[in-house]
């Protein structure tokens, strides 16, 4: 199986992938613009998707490059900390980082599409420290997506060139190898179906 070519998403080159999508069908266009638009504010309300999904999620809260915490529409350039459940990266207090690097959208009168792609990153505010504090490595990328188009809208998670983060200490490259194994056998794609069903949940 091959990676989907999505328009605003990474070409997969090497390592893991994983393509998870959700859709939700109405009874003509016009309910599905008006449910398109509900679902743009939960999207971007990206300190609240746990809320939208369960406990299984993981948590995931939006910061500055400063390290401070945002209460906001995310922008290029902004981190995002997950905290998934169990153990974390060390170096990083628990926690692992992206930055959000591209805001793609596209519109039109029946179609419109938005996608926030984001890399594993460094730990925001920190001045001496700039390794990777994610489980994956640098080169990994995942992108949010909705899109409406006709009488349906559809939320996915692309995930694309997944592999392990050994630019780490010792515990941490060995945390790194098994999540990403997880996520390379479907395991962490059971928790991105989670957060595109909830978002859906309008």
């Amino acid at each position: 199986m091959k990676a989907k070519q999505i328009s605003g998403v990474p070409q997969q080159k090497h390592g893991g992938f994983h393509d998870t999508e959700s859709q939700k069908v109405f009874e003509n266009s016009s309910i599905a613009v008006q449910k398109f638009e509900i679902l743009k504010e939960k999207f971007f309300s990206v300190n609240q998707w746990k809320n939208y999904c369960s406990e299984k999620l993981a948590d995931f809260q939006l910061y500055d490059s400063y390290g401070n915490h945002l209460s906001r529409k995310p922008e290029i350039g902004d981190f995002i900390r997950i905290d998934i459940p169990g153990s974390g990266d060390a170096e990083a207090k628990g926690y692992d980082w992206v930055k959000i690097t591209s805001i793609f959208s596209e519109k039109e009168d029946s179609y419109e599409k938005i996608v926030m792609c984001c890399n594993p990153s460094y730990v925001p505010g920190q001045v001496k420290n700039f390794h990777i504090a994610h489980f994956y490595g640098a080169g990994a990328t995942s992108s949010f997506m909705i899109l409406r188009e006709e009488n349906y809208i559809k939320t996915a998670v692309y995930g694309r060139n997944e592999r392990p983060n050994f630019n780490a200490a010792f515990l941490d490259k060995i945390r790194n190898i098994f999540i990403a194994l997880g996520g390379i056998l479907g395991i962490a794609k059971i928790q991105w179906r989670c957060l595109t069903d909830g978002l859906l949940e309008l």
